[in-house]
């Protein structure tokens, strides 16, 4: 004999029942759909991020040639103007390939930021060439900042080793004269806020703690620091040293040109760095801060060497982002605020 069902056993019946048939009643309707099709439906929160490559920023006209330096850029496609960053490679003065840290690059453009990574030119070009062409990559974004999507008053910089030499240079060389050449030279190249990744910010002194072995090395010509103030030695020119003139390697340094007008600037080190010192970043955030220069942070990353994979964690980028976003303005509030619908697809 059957038991009739309790109330409890009516009540999910029905549910599982009234279930079935809106299923039955709507999933058959959509177009495309057959018997035995998984039906899902994904809920558009993320837009979409434009990539262009091979972009000329500037060239550098030599006596029987024309060098070209480029930029990839990564660009949200959204209809507000947005602040941009600008990522210059580490490479030991030697290389910029500049189309690596993906990880950090797509995280800053997940954002809302605009991310270039720029070339420079490493050694044997001697300093300020390598300046010369991070401000030039300054210039040029601000110049096209409409092309872009970018607000121009909103661009920062950003390097890892080298390129943190470079990005600490720009910030703390924001108003100076001189270095401008090539293209767009009535634009500034002034930049709003700076972020240096086991940077190098006093030639004089990269391996300060170190071994007297290390030091020796830093003391002489054929160290990259030195050929990228002297270039090589040649013919009867024998090149030069860090130590044969404290005053130049000073100027051609972050901390050399420190006067409490910088921009905010956050500073990162790896405590177990056995490359690039990290009282390189202590004595430039000691320096900056004697000066009250606003927005000032340094972090130490115990552990960390140079260049090593805790760089590559979500900690590492999402304190390199929320800086940004702090001294730089939200993208996505800013979106938000604006209220316009952003395309998408491949249009």
């Amino acid at each position: 004999m059957t038991k009739p069902l309790n109330r409890f056993g009516l009540t999910l019946a029905a549910a599982l029942l009234a279930l079935a048939g809106t299923a039955a009643a709507e999933t058959p309707t959509l177009p495309g759909y057959t018997a035995g099709a998984e039906t899902v439906r994904v809920d558009v929160k993320d837009g979409q991020i434009d990539e262009m490559s091979g972009v000329v920023f500037t060239q550098i006209k030599k006596l029987r040639s024309v060098e070209q330096l480029r930029m990839t850029l990564l660009v949200p496609r959204t209809k507000t103007a947005k602040p941009a960053v600008i990522y210059f490679p580490g490479g030991g003065f030697s290389s910029a390939d500049h189309e690596k840290f993906i990880e950090m690059r797509y995280a800053l453009a997940r954002a809302g930021f605009v991310v270039a990574a720029a070339q420079y030119r490493p050694v044997p070009t001697k300093f300020p060439g390598l300046v010369e062409d991070g401000k030039a990559a300054v210039r040029y974004l601000r110049a096209h900042a409409a092309e872009y999507g970018i607000d121009p008053e909103r661009i920062g910089v950003l390097g890892d080793s080298a390129g943190g030499y470079l990005a600490e240079m720009l910030a703390t060389t924001n108003g100076e004269k001189g270095w401008d050449k090539g293209d767009w030279t009535d634009v500034s190249n002034d930049v709003q806020a700076a972020v240096s990744l086991y940077g190098l910010s006093d030639l004089r002194n990269i391996g300060e703690g170190f071994s007297d072995e290390t030091n020796r090395i830093h003391a002489s010509s054929n160290v990259t620091e030195a050929l990228l103030l002297y270039g090589p030695a040649f013919a009867e020119y024998p090149g030069g040293t860090i130590p044969s003139d404290e005053k130049k390697a000073l100027f051609a340094s972050a901390i050399g040109h420190v006067d409490g007008s910088e921009p905010p600037l956050l500073l990162m080190h790896g405590s177990a760095d056995r490359l690039v010192s990290p009282w390189q970043s202590a004595h430039l955030y000691e320096a900056m801060k004697a000066k009250n220069v606003a927005g000032l942070e340094y972090v130490l990353v115990e552990g960390a060497g140079h260049g090593d994979l805790t760089w590559y964690q979500s900690p590492v980028i999402d304190r390199v982002t929320a800086y940004f976003v702090k001294h730089l303005g939200d993208p996505k509030a800013a979106k938000a605020a604006n209220g316009k619908k952003d395309a998408g697809g491949n249009l």
